[in-house]
């Protein structure tokens, strides 16, 4: 029956689902749950058609300022939590393994690749606090993992990204590097600074509709990947940086803070120790090209 009323519309949609062309069982699972969700989510808050009309135009929107340097979806799902939630549920850490979270919208595909112990800084600022930054990764057994491909990359001294900041170099403080034989790792980098996410657009329509700000405490990136082992997609903390426990995108874990410690004993004004435990499994990333 396709007569709708506000009883049974829900209902009626639903049962069109492969009606008229084949779908999938996962497709049916997900779009059942979706739509009557996105039924209940309208019916409970008494939806108007005037604030429906701006949903559109706010989703429209969105696409139109989404590009290669701001993945606008991403970056609104980031402040509503999803993108953590989605990860959470993705990426269910065995006991041992290290804990992964969002891979956020200022990723850059096939970093330079470095070897051990190199500067990921191609620009120096006045007020930077450089960080000699190693540690081991292994397997869930603790046998160390050779060959592991690490990128790593993260803001600059002044809250930046260098693909939103035309006066850095092209991959500033971004690198590929690999695990030798010891499964050992290091590189140089500096201190990364809190930063405020994009705030203009939609995604700052949607902040100050929540009455929430956009600042990220200080954090570096990493991805790891190894034939055999579950990609991990996380990020490391500095346990000194403010908004820790008001993450903007809700993605701090207490496992992955970190102490930046006072040691120039590598040339570098502080150090950061941080080792990795990868799980078994297929990597799921597709973002690390092969070099």
């Amino acid at each position: 029956m396709g007569i709708v009323t506000i009883d049974n519309v829900t209902d009626v949609v639903i049962d069109a689902l492969g009606r008229s062309g084949p779908i999938t069982d996962r497709q049916r699972e997900i779009l059942t749950a979706l739509i009557r969700h996105l039924h209940g989510f309208c019916k409970d808050v008494k939806l108007q058609h005037d604030e429906f009309l701006y949903a559109c135009d706010f989703l429209a929107r969105a696409g139109q300022i989404t590009d290669d340097k701001r993945q606008e979806f991403i970056l609104l799902s980031d402040i509503l939590g999803v993108e953590v939630l989605v990860d959470m549920l993705t990426n269910e850490a065995r006991a041992g393994a290290s804990e992964s979270t969002v891979l956020g919208p200022f990723y850059r595909e096939n970093p330079p690749v470095l070897p051990k112990g190199a500067s990921t800084i191609l620009k120096h600022f006045d007020d930077e606090e450089t960080v000699y930054v190693e540690g081991h990764v292994r397997d869930t057994k603790g046998a160390p993992l050779p060959g592991v491909t690490i990128d790593i990359w993260e803001d600059a001294p002044n809250g930046l990204y260098e693909n939103h900041d035309h006066d850095q170099p092209d991959y500033n403080l971004r690198g590929r590097f690999r695990t030798d034989e010891n499964g050992h790792y290091a590189l140089v980098a500096v201190r990364p600074v809190p930063y405020p996410i994009p705030d203009n657009e939609t995604a700052g329509e949607l902040i100050r509709a929540m009455g929430h700000h956009p600042n990220r405490p200080g954090h570096l990136h990493f991805i790891l990947s190894k034939d055999g082992y579950g990609t991990l997609v996380t990020q490391i903390f500095d346990s000194s940086s403010r908004w820790l426990d008001q993450d903007s995108v809700f993605a701090v874990k207490e496992s992955l803070i970190a102490e930046f410690r006072e040691d120039d004993s590598k040339g570098t004004r502080l150090r950061l120790d941080f080792d990795f435990v990868l799980q078994p499994g297929a990597a799921k990333t597709e973002a690390i090209a092969a070099e």
